[in-house]
């Protein structure tokens, strides 16, 4: 396999996913800028749409989504327990965390990494997400992670758009439960490990 990231991309998450998951893949790194690999190779080549992360089986299937590449990545490895089995209660509610943070919080950084957001504008998206933020630390309460002790995919995602917020200026250190599960994360040996392979965030 290889999975195609960028450094401080949301593409860390699947990568947290693929150590967590004990999986081993090819890490090739993408500059979104250019739109190449490191070699000078076209990347529009491989994803027309240009953008992290991709993850190309052995096969020559590629898959993309960060809720697409987790599942996947954890239904190869059931033992592990990053992910309910099919069909329960348990994995739909992590696919709802999944959504979630997909269309609230990550989609929500979006026009604020956009350099023509007029300035006036950047106060309503900075609120959205913040409260946004607020209700996810208020569902953390008296947990470890989302859905109770267990990690789960879910809180990779999380881990990694919460960590752009100090990109931006959302302040979220007044979140002490958001706060607590972003260093517990990076306690974990897998989040320590992509973050090392992948350089500065």
């Amino acid at each position: 396999m290889k999975l195609y990231f960028a450094p401080g991309a949301c593409s860390l998450c699947p990568h947290i996913v693929l150590l967590e998951a004990g999986l081993t893949a090819d890490i090739v790194q993408v500059n979104l800028k250019t739109h190449q690999l490191l070699d000078g190779s076209d990347y529009y080549a491989i994803n027309p749409r240009g953008y992290v992360p991709l993850l190309q089986l052995d096969d020559g299937e590629r898959i993309t989504e960060n809720a697409a590449l987790v599942q996947y990545l954890a239904d190869r490895a059931p033992d592990r327990g990053l992910l309910p089995p099919p069909g329960t209660l348990a994995r739909t509610r992590v696919q709802e965390w999944l959504a979630f943070v997909g269309s609230e919080l990550h989609k929500g950084f979006s026009p604020l990494f956009n350099p023509a957001l007029p300035e006036e504008a950047k106060p309503i998206f900075k609120k959205k997400l913040s409260d946004r933020f607020q209700w996810v630390d208020q569902q953390l309460a008296g947990k470890s992670y989302l859905m109770g002790e267990t990690f789960t995919v879910a809180d990779a995602y999380l881990f990694v758009i919460t960590s752009w917020s100090s990109r931006v200026g959302v302040d979220i250190a007044s979140l002490e439960n958001l706060a607590a599960h972003q260093a517990r994360m990076r306690q974990r040996p897998a989040v320590r490990a992509a973050l090392e392979a992948e350089g500065p965030h």
